[in-house]
C-alpha cells in the first residue's frame, strides 16, 4: 500500500514538472517572438551591410593604391628629375589619395547613417510606408489571380460537361 502511495506521489510530481516545463517553454517561445526583429529591419540590414562593406573596401583599396604608388614613384622622381618637382607631385598625389580614401569612407558611413535614420523614422511613424503599400498590392494581385483561376476552372468544367453531353448524344443516336 505504501508503494502505491509513493508511486502516485512520484507520478503527480512528474506531471507537475512536465506542466512547468511546458509553461516555461511556451513563455520562452512568446518572448522570442516578441524580440525577433521585423522583416523590414532584416531586409534593411541585409542591404546596409554589403553596401557599407563595399564602400569601406573601396576606401581601403584607394588608400593602399596611394601608398604603393607613392612608394614606387618617389624614388623614380627623385632620380630622374630635380628634387622639388617630384616632391610636390608626390605630396599632391599622396594628399589626393588620402582625401579620396577619406571621402569614400565618409560616404559609406553617411549612407549607413541615412538608411538607419530612415528606418527608424518609418518605425517611429508607425506607418507601413512603401512596404505596406507593396504588401497591399501583392495581396490584391493574389486575390485577382485566385478569382481568375476559379473562373478558368469553371470554364473548364463547363467545357468538359458540354463535351460529355455531346459525346453521350452521339452514342445514343
Amino acid at each position: 500500500m505504501a508503494d502505491q502511495h509513493y508511486y502516485h506521489q512520484a507520478k503527480d510530481h512528474t506531471s507537475q514538472a512536465q506542466q512547468h516545463g511546458q509553461q516555461a517553454l511556451s513563455n520562452m517561445a512568446g518572448y522570442l517572438q516578441e524580440k525577433t526583429p521585423p522583416t523590414q529591419h532584416i531586409i534593411a540590414a541585409a542591404a546596409l551591410i554589403p553596401l557599407g562593406g563595399f564602400m569601406l573596401v573601396l576606401a581601403a583599396l584607394t588608400l593602399t593604391g596611394t601608398v604603393i604608388g607613392l612608394a614606387v614613384a618617389t624614388p623614380l622622381f627623385v632620380i630622374c628629375s630635380p628634387v622639388l618637382v617630384p616632391a610636390a607631385l608626390a605630396l599632391g598625389l599622396a594628399t589626393m589619395g588620402f582625401i579620396v580614401s577619406g571621402a569614400l569612407g565618409l560616404t559609406a558611413l553617411s549612407a549607413l547613417s541615412w538608411m538607419i535614420s530612415y528606418i527608424r523614422q518609418i518605425r517611429a511613424s508607425g506607418g507601413p510606408g512603401i512596404m505596406g503599400e507593396a504588401r497591399w498590392r501583392v495581396a490584391q494581385g493574389i486575390d485577382r489571380l485566385g478569382e481568375k483561376t476559379k473562373d478558368l476552372g469553371r470554364g473548364i468544367q463547363d467545357r468538359a460537361y458540354d463535351a460529355r453531353a455531346h459525346e453521350v448524344g452521339r452514342t445514343t443516336a
